[in-house]
């Protein structure tokens, strides 16, 4: 399996690298400058600069880009389109880190996460931002796309468990009553789905069991 990871740099694009690494895929990070990843193999190119040929040969792409300042949070859209566009009528998957705020609350699909009056307002811009890009990626019937949102509380430093409840559209909670990932349980996640899952063109989520 021959996968490539876009932002490899970022804290969970790492994680995906290590864990694909030690689960026996090729990996190739793609990173702007000095590669800090785990992949001996490396494309030296910011996203935006990707041409189709950068990523003929893999099996999947998966993209862990994040973009969290107001001039920026727009890229989400465009990083996607771009990529996208790179992938269209191809046969590699594209794999997206994805976000919870967009995750629905009721099971008419009408609420989502960010509508709740608890939500913090410090990332509504970011929720919302990352839910247009998801509407716009499910536009995308030429792409074999998944997105993979994590669960509320999503822990950078939270430990590996290698153990996780694989849910859909709607915001799940585990035995404890609690929506909460690590980011090394979701990187397991991930891979889990480069390497053997097949939720073409639809969003999944995961929480910790």
């Amino acid at each position: 399996m021959k996968i490539a990871v876009i932002c490899a740099n970022g804290k969970e694009g790492k994680m995906i690298v290590q864990e694909a690494i030690a689960r026996g895929a090729d990996v190739t990070a793609v990173v702007r400058g000095e590669n800090r990843s785990a992949a001996k193999k490396v494309i030296r190119k910011d996203l935006f600069e990707l041409c189709a040929s950068d990523l003929e040969g893999f099996d999947t792409v998966i993209d862990a880009f994040g973009a969290w300042t107001p001039e920026t949070l727009p890229q989400h859209s465009t990083s996607l389109k771009h990529l996208c566009d790179l992938l269209s009528g191809k046969e590699t998957r594209l794999l997206v880190v994805g976000g919870a705020g967009s995750l629905y609350v009721n099971p008419e699909h009408t609420v989502q996460v960010m509508d709740g009056a608890d939500f913090p307002e410090m990332f509504r811009p970011l929720a919302s931002h990352m839910g247009k890009a998801l509407e716009e990626l499910r536009t995308r019937t030429d792409v074999k796309w998944t997105y993979i949102s994590p669960a509320g509380d999503f822990q950078a430093d939270g430990n590996k468990t290698g153990k996780y409840i694989l849910g859909g559209e709607e915001l799940i909670l585990n035995a404890r009553g609690e929506s909460v990932i690590s980011y090394a349980d979701y990187a397991v996640a991930m891979v889990d789905e480069a390497l053997c899952g097949n939720h073409i063109r639809q969003r999944i989520s995961v929480v910790a069991e």
